[in-house]
């Protein structure tokens, strides 16, 4: 019996001095650890237009609404559908759904509000307006430009390149000026911003062109141009 109380007792006693050690291991890890940061930024025209064409239609009845809706953007579709051409013009169906309008009085639903959407988008900004223009019984509802997939993961690249080479040089010029050899990394973080523009909504402006026309004119936009911004932080140890 006092064989088996000095063994628990032995091990209750190497258990404590185990414990009490670890904090000092971590104190001495988070010795000579620096925080810094790095950016850079690449400035790029934008290179891909986004455009949201509507229509809006009211009924007694939602089934006979969203036949008009139908009526209008089926048609729609196909004639943007015939000029569309790889990344130059994508075209695509956008939200659809019709709606109760209620009494003020009574809350009972008296009419029915519907709207469907037509979205053209691509590198190609005069095709696009052209295809636009063509479309009858649709209004421009908005319009943007943005980066391309492509053109956004080949701005970010460079950007981050940039980053880590500015966050390198920084943490060498501060491991020199506190008298250190050599650092090691900790940790890092990586974060990208920027890449879009904002939305430009349009006062519902009609694209219906003379019918005496055989072929729309495309409508004239310019591009400007966006910036994308990566950050590297982190932490270091010096050496």
């Amino acid at each position: 019996m006092h064989q088996t109380l000095k063994s628990i007792a032995a091990c209750a006693l190497l258990a404590s001095v185990s414990t009490g050690f670890i904090p000092n291991v971590h104190a001495q890890e988070l010795r000579n650890v620096v925080q810094l940061s790095a950016s850079a930024s690449v400035q790029v025209p934008q290179d891909w237009l986004v455009l949201t064409l509507s229509v809006t239609r009211d009924g007694r009845q939602a089934q006979e609404v969203q036949q008009q809706l139908q009526q209008v953007l089926e048609p729609a579709l196909r004639s943007a559908k015939a000029m569309a051409q790889g990344e130059d013009l994508q075209v695509s169906s956008g939200d659809l759904g019709v709606y109760p309008r209620h009494d003020g009085k009574t809350g009972k639903v008296v009419r029915w509000q519907g709207r469907a959407e037509l979205q053209l988008q691509g590198r190609d900004f005069a095709r696009i307006t052209q295809a636009a223009a063509r479309i009858d019984g649709m209004t421009l509802s908005n319009m943007g430009f943005v980066l391309s997939p492509k053109g956004k993961a080949r701005v970010q690249e460079q950007a981050q390149t940039e980053a880590v080479a500015a966050f390198r040089e920084r943490a060498q010029q501060l491991t020199q000026a506190f008298g250190f050899q050599s650092y090691s990394l900790r940790e890092v973080r990586v974060q990208t911003q920027g890449g879009y523009a904002p939305r430009m909504h349009m006062a519902q402006a009609s694209l219906r062109m003379d019918a005496a026309k055989a072929e729309a004119d495309p409508m004239p936009v310019e591009a400007g141009t966006t910036e994308v911004v990566v950050e590297v932080s982190g932490s270091v140890q010096l050496q």
